[in-house]
Protein backbone atom coordinates (compact mmCIF):
# COMPACT_ATOMS: atom_id res chain seq x y z
CA UNK A 1 0.00 0.00 0.00
CA UNK A 2 1.11 3.70 -0.46
CA UNK A 3 -0.01 6.88 0.07
CA UNK A 4 -0.93 10.44 -1.65
CA UNK A 5 -1.63 13.83 -0.56
CA UNK A 6 -4.24 15.48 -2.73
CA UNK A 7 -4.71 19.09 -1.89
CA UNK A 8 -8.43 20.33 -3.70
CA UNK A 9 -8.89 23.35 -5.80
CA UNK A 10 -12.02 24.46 -6.86
CA UNK A 11 -12.78 27.63 -8.97
CA UNK A 12 -9.33 28.23 -9.22
CA UNK A 13 -8.85 28.31 -5.15
CA UNK A 14 -7.31 25.95 -3.15
CA UNK A 15 -10.16 24.67 -0.64
CA UNK A 16 -10.57 22.87 2.11
CA UNK A 17 -13.58 20.72 2.00
CA UNK A 18 -13.81 19.23 5.27
CA UNK A 19 -14.51 21.92 7.68
CA UNK A 20 -17.20 23.41 5.01
CA UNK A 21 -19.19 20.34 4.98
CA UNK A 22 -17.76 18.66 2.04
CA UNK A 23 -15.46 15.99 1.50
CA UNK A 24 -12.91 14.10 -0.81
CA UNK A 25 -14.97 10.87 -1.95
CA UNK A 26 -12.98 8.76 -4.24
CA UNK A 27 -9.48 8.65 -6.74
CA UNK A 28 -10.09 6.79 -10.04
CA UNK A 29 -6.74 5.66 -11.25
CA UNK A 30 -6.64 4.93 -15.55
CA UNK A 31 -4.42 3.29 -17.73
CA UNK A 32 -4.86 6.21 -20.72
CA UNK A 33 -4.90 10.06 -20.48
CA UNK A 34 -8.24 9.71 -22.03
CA UNK A 35 -9.54 8.33 -18.49
CA UNK A 36 -12.35 6.48 -20.01
CA UNK A 37 -13.65 2.34 -19.38
CA UNK A 38 -13.00 0.81 -15.91
CA UNK A 39 -10.17 2.43 -13.94
CA UNK A 40 -7.08 0.10 -12.90
CA UNK A 41 -7.77 1.04 -9.14
CA UNK A 42 -10.40 2.82 -7.01
CA UNK A 43 -9.38 4.25 -4.18
CA UNK A 44 -11.19 6.11 -1.06
CA UNK A 45 -12.55 8.34 0.75
CA UNK A 46 -9.36 10.11 1.71
CA UNK A 47 -8.85 10.89 5.38
CA UNK A 48 -8.40 14.99 6.08
CA UNK A 49 -4.39 14.76 6.94
CA UNK A 50 -3.81 18.25 7.49
CA UNK A 51 -5.65 21.47 6.49
CA UNK A 52 -6.33 21.69 3.00
CA UNK A 53 -4.91 17.75 2.75
CA UNK A 54 -6.74 14.85 2.12
CA UNK A 55 -4.82 11.44 2.07
CA UNK A 56 -5.64 8.69 -0.22
CA UNK A 57 -4.40 5.00 0.34
CA UNK A 58 -3.65 3.43 -2.90
CA UNK A 59 -2.90 -0.04 -3.66
CA UNK A 60 0.64 -1.43 -4.83
CA UNK A 61 0.34 -0.97 -8.58
CA UNK A 62 3.19 -2.06 -11.81
CA UNK A 63 5.37 0.74 -12.65
CA UNK A 64 4.14 3.35 -14.75
CA UNK A 65 2.29 6.14 -15.22
CA UNK A 66 -1.93 6.21 -14.46
CA UNK A 67 -3.87 9.14 -15.22
CA UNK A 68 -6.76 10.10 -12.40
CA UNK A 69 -9.85 11.50 -11.54
CA UNK A 70 -10.36 12.65 -8.36
CA UNK A 71 -14.11 13.54 -7.46
CA UNK A 72 -14.92 15.93 -4.30
CA UNK A 73 -17.83 18.31 -2.76
CA UNK A 74 -16.08 22.00 -1.98
CA UNK A 75 -18.73 22.41 0.63
CA UNK A 76 -22.37 21.24 2.24
CA UNK A 77 -23.91 23.79 -0.60
CA UNK A 78 -21.74 22.56 -3.79
CA UNK A 79 -22.63 19.94 -6.48
CA UNK A 80 -19.53 16.86 -6.71
CA UNK A 81 -16.73 18.11 -8.76
CA UNK A 82 -14.29 15.95 -10.63
CA UNK A 83 -10.45 16.95 -11.11
CA UNK A 84 -9.13 15.42 -14.25
CA UNK A 85 -5.41 17.16 -13.86
CA UNK A 86 -3.77 14.65 -11.80
CA UNK A 87 -0.91 12.46 -12.82
CA UNK A 88 0.63 9.49 -10.65
CA UNK A 89 3.78 8.07 -12.01
CA UNK A 90 4.39 4.74 -9.86
CA UNK A 91 6.27 3.87 -7.38
CA UNK A 92 5.16 6.85 -5.08
CA UNK A 93 7.06 7.89 -1.85
CA UNK A 94 10.60 6.56 -3.27
CA UNK A 95 12.52 9.68 -2.04
CA UNK A 96 13.31 10.93 -5.40
CA UNK A 97 11.55 14.27 -6.28
CA UNK A 98 11.18 13.32 -9.65
CA UNK A 99 9.82 10.20 -11.84
CA UNK A 100 11.11 8.24 -14.86
CA UNK A 101 8.17 9.24 -16.72
CA UNK A 102 8.61 13.26 -16.09
CA UNK A 103 12.66 12.84 -18.11
CA UNK A 104 10.98 10.55 -20.40
CA UNK A 105 8.47 13.28 -21.21
CA UNK A 106 10.71 15.78 -21.78
CA UNK A 107 12.88 13.55 -24.12
CA UNK A 108 10.00 12.39 -26.89
CA UNK A 109 10.57 9.13 -25.36
CA UNK A 110 7.58 7.00 -25.84
CA UNK A 111 5.51 5.28 -22.64
CA UNK A 112 5.63 2.94 -21.14
CA UNK A 113 9.10 2.27 -20.92
CA UNK A 114 11.39 -0.76 -20.48
CA UNK A 115 13.09 -1.55 -17.08
CA UNK A 116 16.17 -0.13 -18.48
CA UNK A 117 15.34 3.31 -19.78
CA UNK A 118 13.46 3.60 -15.92
CA UNK A 119 16.65 2.93 -14.28
CA UNK A 120 18.54 5.29 -16.53
CA UNK A 121 16.40 7.93 -15.71
CA UNK A 122 16.63 7.03 -11.85
CA UNK A 123 20.07 7.42 -12.09
CA UNK A 124 20.25 10.81 -13.58
CA UNK A 125 17.44 11.63 -10.83
CA UNK A 126 19.40 11.09 -8.24
CA UNK A 127 22.85 12.60 -9.90
CA UNK A 128 20.71 15.93 -10.28
CA UNK A 129 19.63 15.58 -6.42
CA UNK A 130 22.77 14.90 -4.84
CA UNK A 131 23.86 18.22 -6.75
CA UNK A 132 20.94 20.07 -5.45
CA UNK A 133 21.70 19.06 -2.27
CA UNK A 134 25.34 20.01 -2.03
CA UNK A 135 24.95 23.23 -3.40
CA UNK A 136 21.92 23.93 -0.39
CA UNK A 137 23.57 22.61 2.05
CA UNK A 138 20.59 20.32 3.36
CA UNK A 139 18.98 17.03 2.41
CA UNK A 140 15.63 17.03 0.39
CA UNK A 141 14.16 14.63 1.87
CA UNK A 142 12.70 15.42 5.58
CA UNK A 143 12.84 13.19 8.47
CA UNK A 144 9.28 12.26 10.58
CA UNK A 145 9.29 13.11 14.10
CA UNK A 146 7.08 12.46 16.78
CA UNK A 147 6.12 14.22 20.13
CA UNK A 148 3.87 12.40 22.90
CA UNK A 149 1.46 13.95 25.99
CA UNK A 150 2.58 17.55 24.54
CA UNK A 151 0.25 20.19 25.67
CA UNK A 152 -0.11 23.29 23.18
CA UNK A 153 0.73 26.98 23.90
CA UNK A 154 -2.49 28.58 24.10
CA UNK A 155 -3.20 31.17 21.12
CA UNK A 156 -2.11 28.84 18.55
CA UNK A 157 -3.38 26.67 16.02
CA UNK A 158 -2.63 23.25 16.77
CA UNK A 159 -1.15 22.37 12.96
CA UNK A 160 1.38 25.61 13.77
CA UNK A 161 5.23 24.39 14.93
CA UNK A 162 5.30 26.92 17.31
CA UNK A 163 2.23 25.85 19.25
CA UNK A 164 3.98 22.75 20.39
CA UNK A 165 7.45 22.32 22.51
CA UNK A 166 9.60 20.98 19.84
CA UNK A 167 13.43 20.49 20.61
CA UNK A 168 16.08 23.29 19.29
CA UNK A 169 16.20 22.62 15.66
CA UNK A 170 17.49 25.01 12.77
CA UNK A 171 15.30 23.87 9.69
CA UNK A 172 11.79 23.69 8.54
CA UNK A 173 9.20 21.32 11.03
CA UNK A 174 5.85 20.65 9.51
CA UNK A 175 3.14 19.25 11.57
CA UNK A 176 1.22 16.14 9.86
CA UNK A 177 -1.02 14.82 12.58
CA UNK A 178 -2.06 15.88 15.56
CA UNK A 179 -4.21 13.36 17.93
CA UNK A 180 -5.70 14.22 20.75
CA UNK A 181 -5.70 11.95 23.88
CA UNK A 182 -8.07 11.12 26.56
CA UNK A 183 -6.19 13.24 29.02
CA UNK A 184 -6.61 16.54 26.96
CA UNK A 185 -2.77 15.99 25.98
CA UNK A 186 -1.63 15.06 22.24
CA UNK A 187 0.28 13.28 20.43
CA UNK A 188 2.09 15.18 17.12
CA UNK A 189 3.87 13.83 14.22
CA UNK A 190 6.53 16.09 12.75
CA UNK A 191 8.38 16.86 9.52
CA UNK A 192 11.98 17.88 10.14
CA UNK A 193 13.34 19.22 7.13
CA UNK A 194 12.80 20.51 3.71
CA UNK A 195 10.25 18.75 1.40
CA UNK A 196 11.74 19.38 -1.32
CA UNK A 197 9.11 17.05 -3.51
CA UNK A 198 6.42 19.94 -2.51
CA UNK A 199 8.56 22.56 -3.92
CA UNK A 200 8.17 23.25 -7.97
CA UNK A 201 11.35 25.09 -8.47
CA UNK A 202 13.69 22.55 -6.89
CA UNK A 203 11.67 19.65 -8.77
CA UNK A 204 11.75 22.03 -11.97
CA UNK A 205 15.39 22.55 -11.69
CA UNK A 206 15.69 18.37 -11.11
CA UNK A 207 13.80 17.31 -13.97
CA UNK A 208 15.65 19.78 -16.31
CA UNK A 209 19.35 18.46 -14.48
CA UNK A 210 18.51 15.11 -15.16
CA UNK A 211 17.20 15.44 -19.09
CA UNK A 212 20.28 17.67 -19.67
CA UNK A 213 22.58 15.43 -18.84
CA UNK A 214 21.18 12.88 -20.45
CA UNK A 215 21.04 14.74 -23.84
CA UNK A 216 24.96 15.51 -23.37
CA UNK A 217 25.91 11.92 -22.72
CA UNK A 218 26.94 10.13 -25.65
CA UNK A 219 26.27 7.22 -24.33
CA UNK A 220 22.70 7.59 -23.63
CA UNK A 221 20.06 6.51 -25.36
CA UNK A 222 18.55 9.69 -26.78
CA UNK A 223 20.96 12.16 -28.24
CA UNK A 224 20.74 15.57 -27.95
CA UNK A 225 18.48 17.81 -30.35
CA UNK A 226 19.47 17.35 -33.81
CA UNK A 227 18.68 20.14 -36.50
CA UNK A 228 20.26 19.27 -39.35
CA UNK A 229 23.18 17.19 -40.50
CA UNK A 230 24.66 17.36 -44.00
CA UNK A 231 24.37 14.81 -46.64
CA UNK A 232 27.51 12.81 -46.13
CA UNK A 233 27.10 13.12 -42.25
CA UNK A 234 30.14 14.49 -41.21
CA UNK A 235 28.89 17.33 -39.81
CA UNK A 236 25.24 17.98 -37.59
CA UNK A 237 24.04 21.16 -35.78
CA UNK A 238 22.02 21.63 -33.07
CA UNK A 239 19.29 22.67 -31.33
CA UNK A 240 20.31 26.14 -29.65
CA UNK A 241 18.88 27.16 -26.08
CA UNK A 242 17.97 30.25 -24.50
CA UNK A 243 20.27 31.88 -22.73
CA UNK A 244 20.30 32.17 -18.89
CA UNK A 245 17.78 34.23 -17.82
CA UNK A 246 16.01 34.66 -20.82
CA UNK A 247 11.83 33.29 -21.20
CA UNK A 248 12.53 29.49 -21.58
CA UNK A 249 15.83 29.11 -20.42
CA UNK A 250 16.81 26.68 -18.09
CA UNK A 251 17.05 27.09 -14.59
CA UNK A 252 19.96 27.36 -12.66
CA UNK A 253 21.37 26.36 -9.18
CA UNK A 254 21.39 30.26 -7.96
CA UNK A 255 17.75 30.23 -8.57
CA UNK A 256 17.30 27.64 -5.51
CA UNK A 257 19.24 30.24 -3.23
CA UNK A 258 16.22 30.69 -1.32
CA UNK A 259 16.07 27.78 -0.17
CA UNK A 260 19.50 27.18 1.30
CA UNK A 261 20.10 26.59 5.04
CA UNK A 262 19.91 29.93 7.15
CA UNK A 263 21.44 28.66 10.19
CA UNK A 264 20.67 30.22 13.42
CA UNK A 265 20.44 29.27 17.08
CA UNK A 266 17.60 30.78 20.30
CA UNK A 267 18.24 33.64 21.92
CA UNK A 268 19.26 32.74 25.59
CA UNK A 269 15.75 33.36 27.96
CA UNK A 270 15.57 33.18 31.50
CA UNK A 271 12.90 30.12 32.09
CA UNK A 272 9.39 31.71 32.04
CA UNK A 273 6.53 30.56 34.74
CA UNK A 274 4.03 28.16 32.59
CA UNK A 275 0.77 30.16 31.52
CA UNK A 276 -2.03 31.42 33.00
CA UNK A 277 0.50 32.21 35.77
CA UNK A 278 2.98 34.23 33.86
CA UNK A 279 3.84 35.14 30.30
CA UNK A 280 4.60 31.83 28.92
CA UNK A 281 7.30 31.14 26.03
CA UNK A 282 5.36 32.92 23.61
CA UNK A 283 6.03 36.38 25.15
CA UNK A 284 9.43 35.57 26.92
CA UNK A 285 11.01 38.06 24.53
CA UNK A 286 8.58 41.54 25.10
Amino acid sequence: MTVYDYQPVYGGVACDPGPNGGSVSRIDLHASPERTGTPVATAGPAARHRPAAYRFTLPDLPDGRYWCTVTFTPNSTSNPAADRTIKLDFPLGTGLLASAEQIADKLDVPLPLTPQQRETFREAIADAQSDVAGYLVRPLVPQQRALSGVRPLYGYDLHDPRAWPLPDTDDIVTVTRVTERTDGTYDVDLLDGLDAAAEKPIVRYIVAHAVEGLRNDPAAASGRRVTSVSAEGQSISYDSTPAAGQAGALPTLESLASYRRRLYRPLPVAPATPWPYGRGRRYTRW
